[in-house]
């Protein structure tokens, strides 16, 4: 169920859009006081991988979102490349959600990082004033939560909101009054524009036009026939300013999944079934840490011909159980032909409640008991079994050593791991390499991060470089 305000012509700019700064890499930054200052990027390090987020340090280079990882490796060589930290950015982005849900019930998350907020539906603002201060004041509590920044727009409309926090972007606020909009508009690319996408600007240019203002010259009918009615319509009311969709806040996550892209297709159908267990038991990580349970078990299958498959599975009753949702992924994978390999698997969990049924082990084929199901991903390999696969530390990700406490991974290879030993309050740690299967080396869950003042990252930056982020 899903609720929102009504959509209307607003005579206020109180329509709040939030952009968090270069997120993933920020976090990164502020973790890692070594990193302050320096040019991060991060994303999937193999050879399909795109970059998530770059920092601004490394966006000087021309790095960008959605570019291949390759790529961004020959424009910023230098740069820290890291393994995505999901858990620990949806922990900080739950902080900020907490605080815009603090502002008004409506509430539209468009990412880990991105939000609208209808402060009229909050009583937090009427006016310009008040919504000026109600976004400075947010900005305000986002650094003392997070020790981040995020840019904020306001404006009469979703559209425009979004549009004043790029312009606010980095660590700004911008405010968009009602009556400015046009003029602000039509100088601007149609690509600023929602819903037009790389075929729809090409579309557009080759029939001359390219702002904002010339597809508003062009007229409704002309755009009508160059993309057809609804595109045309919609588009020629955006570029008279005209925005009333309302902020829509979702009371209800429908599903629950993990996935994972391989670097190198998997052909072996043995690893293929480790990998479902594996993403079966981060999926039910998840499915707990919201405090839910679901029915129904989704596997997705991504082939090496691009083709991708899905199997479902409904159970008897909701499971938060991960030796239920094992059972059921790999009952589901029985009947998927993996012969060319396999290049993503994803397993989600959907038809979710709020609850879970006590026979939760009977719905388990062979029903396996609590015990034997949980132990069994830590059972030891038969005598006459493989070895061991060597230990992966993913670069960026934490470990602590019994002798040197906390650190994170710079990297490995060639059976040895590069770790710095720091913390997020501490000065820029010592860097020491050890074996991969180093006994006193472990994983580790990341530390909280510590809110900063303004100038406080440059203190603690070696070299003096500024904090991302800042002006």
């Amino acid at each position: 169920m899903a609720w929102g305000s009504i959509g209307q012509v607003r005579s206020a700019p109180t329509i709040l859009h939030l952009d968090m700064d270069a997120f993933f890499a920020s976090v990164e930054q502020a973790s890692k006081p070594s990193l302050r200052g320096k040019a991060v990027v991060v994303g999937g390090l193999g050879p399909r991988g795109v970059v998530a987020t770059a920092s601004y340090e490394a966006r000087v280079f021309g790095v960008h979102s959605a570019m291949p990882m390759a790529q961004a490796r020959r424009l910023a060589p230098n740069a820290a490349y890291l393994v995505p930290r999901f858990a620990l950015y949806r922990s900080i982005s739950d902080q900020v959600m907490r605080l815009l849900r603090a502002l008004s019930p409506l509430v539209e998350p468009l990412s880990l990082d991105e939000a609208f907020v209808d402060l009229e539906a909050g009583g937090t603002a009427w006016d310009e004033r008040s919504a000026r201060l109600a976004g400075a004041a947010l900005r305000a509590d986002i650094r003392e939560v997070t020790g981040l920044t995020g840019s904020v727009g306001l404006a009469a409309s979703k559209m425009l909101a979004k549009i004043a926090s790029e312009q606010a972007k980095p660590d700004g606020l911008v405010v968009i009054e009602p009556g400015t909009e046009r003029a602000l508009l039509e100088p601007l690319s149609v690509r600023t524009l929602p819903g037009v996408g790389p075929a729809t600007g090409d579309h557009l240019r080759r029939a001359g036009i390219h702002t904002v203002g010339e597809l508003a010259e062009a007229g409704e009918d002309e755009l009508v026939r160059l993309l057809g009615k609804a595109h045309g319509h919609a588009l020629f009311a955006m570029a008279l300013a005209r925005d009333e969709r309302p902020v829509v806040a979702e009371r209800e996550t429908k599903s629950v999944s993990v996935e994972d892209t391989y670097d190198v297709d998997i052909h072996d159908r043995v690893r293929v079934g480790t990998e479902v267990r594996r993403l079966a038991d981060r999926c039910v990580s998840r499915l707990r840490g919201a405090g839910l349970s679901g029915r129904t078990i989704v596997l997705k299958v991504r082939r090496y011909d691009f083709s991708t498959l899905t199997r479902s599975e409904t159970l008897r009753g909701p499971t938060d159980d991960p030796a239920v949702v094992r059972e059921a992924a790999g009952r589901l994978l029985e009947s998927v032909d993996t012969t060319g390999g396999v290049r993503l698997l994803g397993v989600g969990v959907s038809g979710l409640a709020d609850y879970t049924q006590e026979d939760l082990f009977a719905q388990a084929a062979g029903g396996a008991g609590e015990e034997s199901a949980r132990e069994e991903p830590a059972a030891a390999p038969a005598a006459d079994g493989p070895a061991p696969a060597e230990r992966i530390w993913p670069a960026g990700h934490d470990v602590r050593h019994a002798a040197y406490g906390h650190g994170w991974v710079q990297g490995s290879g060639l059976g040895r791991v590069t770790v710095r030993f720091e913390t997020p309050d501490s000065p820029p740690g010592r860097v020491k390499t050890f074996r991969t299967d180093d006994p006193a080396l472990e994983p580790a869950d990341p530390l909280p991060l510590v809110a900063r003042g303004p100038g406080e990252d440059e203190r603690a930056a070696s070299g003096g470089g500024t904090a991302a982020g800042s002006p």
